[in-house]
């Protein structure tokens, strides 16, 4: 659980020749640098009998040795611009699965000649599986960028979320077969994924949230590098880009912002 020594300089990966270089923080350059560092599980994620929190065996650590828990800059991490965009969280949070996946949807709906909204609603959808949180990622993904786009789009990525779960033919849609293998042929979605699809599919705004699923299960391709900066003047019209960065406008959701900055504070 303790902070491994960083990479002084970074460099995007063989695979993924799209993402920007990084940059890597020296531990001297990091808070704390006198001390053990120790990274403590969110409580989310410790919630498993078989693998419970240490945070009992770090505490005797801190007691015991002086080591202190983790604040600010991680070494391991890419350090973030001070005022970081959307298109930083991309090249510098979010992981390879989630950067690919994000840019090849939004790219097959640019080339399939859909409207910008649903470019970015595909650009933006599984925000929250890139760096924050995987359980209901439409709903946390659209609380996210709620402040910065559309109500449209806001509302067709928290929708996909249901919407996957349901075929729809008139649209070529069908069950995706990756979820046969998610989460086994017998499994049912809870009532209030149902509730929210039959809200959907009467909803005005619905086709654009569809449109999301169709681009979403056909997006996962290795070796497909797409250049995110393509799509720099399309964010630049439908996501308001606050000059403070994401994390320091002062927003509702700024904190979901600073903690994919700093993912790693004890508080």
């Amino acid at each position: 659980m303790n902070a491994k020594q960083p990479k002084i300089e970074g460099r995007a990966t063989e695979a993924i020749k799209s993402r920007k270089p990084a940059r890597y923080a020296t531990p001297a350059e990091c808070p704390q640098a006198a001390h053990e560092r120790m990274i403590m599980p969110q409580p989310v994620s410790t919630m498993d009998p078989d693998h419970p929190s240490p945070e009992r065996q770090l505490l005797q650590k801190m007691y015991r040795e002086g080591a202190v828990f983790m604040m600010g800059q991680n070494p391991d991490l890419p350090v973030m611009p001070e005022k970081p965009t959307l298109l930083d969280f991309f090249h510098y949070r979010f992981n390879d699965i989630a950067f690919m996946h994000l840019l090849q949807s939004a790219k097959l709906a640019l080339d399939a000649g859909q409207e910008e909204k649903v470019v970015v609603a595909c650009l933006l959808h599984d925000i929250s599986n890139g760096a924050l949180l995987r359980s209901d990622h439409g709903y946390w993904g659209a609380q996210m960028i709620a402040p910065y786009v559309s109500e449209e789009i806001a509302w067709a990525v928290q929708m996909h979320q249901p919407l996957r779960y349901f075929a729809d033919e008139s649209v070529g849609y069908k069950y995706p077969d990756s979820y046969l293998h998610f989460f086994g042929a017998d499994y049912e979605p809870p009532e209030y994924i149902r509730q929210a699809h039959d809200e959907a599919r009467r909803h005005r705004w619905y086709m654009t949230s569809r449109l999301i699923t169709l681009y979403d299960v056909y997006s996962f391709q290795d070796n497909w590098n797409v250049d995110p900066e393509q799509f720099t003047d399309i964010i630049g019209r439908h996501f308001r880009q606050p000059k403070e960065g994401l994390g320091f406008d002062g927003s509702p959701v700024a904190h979901m912002w600073r903690t994919m900055i700093w993912p790693h504070n004890f508080l």
